[in-house]
Order: C-alpha cells, then sequence, then structure tokens
C-alpha cells in the first residue's frame, strides 16, 4: 500500500515466457499488494511461468480475446480485488518496473487520477530502439489527437498506464474494442469523463522477445487512432453521439 491505497499490477500476456521473470523480478513489493497475469491463449508457456514464480493471480483465456480484450480481464480482476490503484506494465520488459513507485505516488497523493508512462518525453523511444517509421507516426497520431481533443499529452500510445479506482467508476471499458484501438479509447473515454492525465519520462526496449505489431497492424490501429479522435470531437460537439461514452 501507499498512503493507504491498495495497488494491483495487472500484466496482459501473450507468449511472454521469455520476458515475463525479469519484469516480476522488478516488481517492487514494497508498496505493490497484488499481481494479476492474464494469459491471452499463449502458444508457450507463460501460465505456468507466472505461477510458478508466484503469481497469486494467473487467468488463462483458452481463446485469444486480443490485447484490449485481455486488458478487460485485467481490470475486472484488479477490481474485484478491490485495488484503489491499478497500473497495467507489459510482461515484455519493454517499460521498466522501477517507476511503478513514481506512478504510484502521484496517484496515492491525488496529484492526477491517471498517469502514463511516456517513451516521447526525453529522448527514450529511439534511444531504445523504437523503429523510426513507428516514432514518427506516434508523433504525427499525437498532435492530431491533441488538436481534436484539445489536449496536451507527449503520447497517447504508451502502453505503461496507472489509474486510480474513481476512473472505472465513470467510464465502461467493456464497450470498447477487443483489438489495440482500446487503448486509445479508454483514453478519449478518460478525457471525455473531465478527468485529467499526468506523464513520467519512461525509457523503453526493443528487442526481439519485446512484443510488438507488425506494418500492417500498425496502419490499421493508426486509422482506428484517428476514428476514436474524430469520434470524440463529434461527440464533444454535440454532432454524433457514441456509444463507448454512454
Amino acid at each position: 500500500m501507499l498512503n493507504g491505497k491498495k495497488i494491483v499490477i495487472v500484466l496482459p500476456a501473450y507468449n511472454a515466457a521469455d520476458t515475463l521473470a525479469m519484469t516480476y523480478q522488478e516488481i517492487p513489493f514494497d508498496i505493490v499488494d497484488e499481481v494479476v497475469l492474464v494469459d491471452d491463449a499463449s502458444k508457450d508457456a507463460t501460465s505456468s511461468l507466472a505461477s510458478s514464480l508466484g503469481i497469486t493471480h494467473v487467468i488463462r483465456h483458452e481463446v485469444n480475446r486480443g490485447y484490449g480484450g485481455n486488458q478487460k480481464s485485467c481490470y475486472q480482476k484488479a477490481l474485484e480485488l478491490q485495488a484503489d490503484i491499478i497500473i497495467m506494465l507489459h510482461p515484455d520488459y519493454q517499460y521498466t518496473p522501477k517507476l511503478i513507485h513514481a506512478m504510484a505516488s502521484i496517484i496515492a497523493y491525488d496529484v492526477y487520477p491517471v498517469v502514463m508512462g511516456s517513451r516521447i518525453l526525453g529522448k527514450g523511444a529511439l534511444k531504445g530502439g523504437m523503429p523510426l517509421y513507428k516514432y514518427i507516426a506516434n508523433r504525427f497520431l499525437t498532435l492530431g489527437q491533441n488538436i481534436l481533443m484539445g489536449q496536451k499529452l507527449s503520447e497517447y500510445h504508451s502502453g505503461y498506464r496507472a489509474f486510480s479506482k474513481a476512473v472505472f467508476d465513470r467510464i465502461n471499458i467493456e464497450k470498447n474494442s477487443d483489438d489495440f484501438v482500446f487503448d486509445n479509447q479508454m483514453l478519449a473515454q478518460i478525457f471525455y469523463a473531465g478527468f485529467e492525465i499526468g506523464e513520467v519520462t519512461c525509457p523503453t526496449k526493443y528487442f526481439e522477445e519485446a512484443s510488438s505489431i507488425n506494418f500492417s497492424r500498425s496502419v490499421k490501429y493508426g486509422l482506428g487512432v484517428v476514428g476514436v479522435s474524430l469520434g470524440y470531437r463529434l461527440a464533444k460537439w454535440g454532432i454524433r453521439k457514441n456509444k463507448i461514452y454512454h
């Protein structure tokens, strides 16, 4: 706990056996109360390894539900465990667990209700090996999203995120996609509900075992992101209702 707030880490996993132990061993258990891992029908030993590491709450999808569907299971379980602060950490070791203290503190002491680990603040992205085309796409998409959504985030596409329980009381993530665009839909819901988002500088690591979507999936994701941002603006103007906000 931190300032009396229960902290639950959620690990949305898919074929993470090669990197899970490295990730798990760096989690700061001096403040973290519970860890939840959801295995989205991995083809490797992710689930059995998670159990052997001592992760108490291991959920396995027998059919792959997608990245968004995985997160839905993660957050549902964390809320069942009565978490006050939920932190999503990818078990592929792209993001360092050493920032959990900082991110949790920002929420525990009521500075921001949501915190993102940003690869763009500083020089973490390219230095960590992010492909140049992904970096450029990230910058263009983020610029467009900030304009359409009236915000000033450094990036919308980091998978390192921390949330206060209060956020889940105001948004319905079950209305979102089960695919990668889930992340952006959730941010749009958070802004639509009137919450602010803080950011911390986060180094990142790109290597062979780290998960990453291919070029065609990246294009599909980018188009989905544009759609979410346009839908947000139209909903804000009252021109077109969107089911994810109601």
